[in-house]
């Protein structure tokens, strides 16, 4: 088992990689998902979702085959009317790629402005056991959420 700070490099170049960072989608695993993966050495990682405006999903990284380490996440639009599944894509892409690449970080307090939206993401936790809301606060309501949770998988 690598240590913690290895894992959290990983998981923060892991996630700039794919979701944020328009990476390749792979098959399906499961029928019906969005897959999209991200391998460096010994290091595995695969974000696997169902859905679209409303979504869950899960992701997982393996260290040298093994699975060491879970997320799992549901996201939803909660006023369409203030914002619509591409924009908030938008919203949290932007967010995330600035709190990945700048800050080389995925926990923790975090705001970002944007035209379509005030980001809000809060959690408690390291990357070992953790749980966390992000928001997009819209004309100030929420009008999106997602909720996760995750951490080391211990066999």
């Amino acid at each position: 088992m690598p240590d913690l700070a290895e894992l959290n490099d990983f998981i923060v170049i892991a996630k700039a990689e794919t979701y944020v960072g328009d990476g390749e989608h792979l098959p399906s695993s499961r029928n019906g998902s969005h897959d999209i993966g991200y391998v460096s050495g010994r290091w595995r990682y695969l974000d696997s979702y169902f859905g679209g405006t409303d979504f869950a999903g899960q992701e997982i990284i393996w260290y040298d085959d093994e699975p060491i380490w879970a997320m799992n996440y549901f996201g939803h639009i909660i006023v369409p009317d203030l914002i619509d599944g591409t924009r908030a894509g938008m919203v949290i892409k932007a967010a995330l790629m600035r709190l990945y690449l700048d800050e080389k970080r995925f926990l923790g307090g975090y705001e970002f402005e944007h035209a379509y939206g005030h980001y809000i993401d809060h959690s408690t936790g390291a990357c070992d056991h953790f749980t966390g809301h992000e928001a997009i606060m819209v004309k100030e309501r929420k009008a999106y959420e997602l909720d996760y949770r995750g951490g080391l998988i211990v066999p």
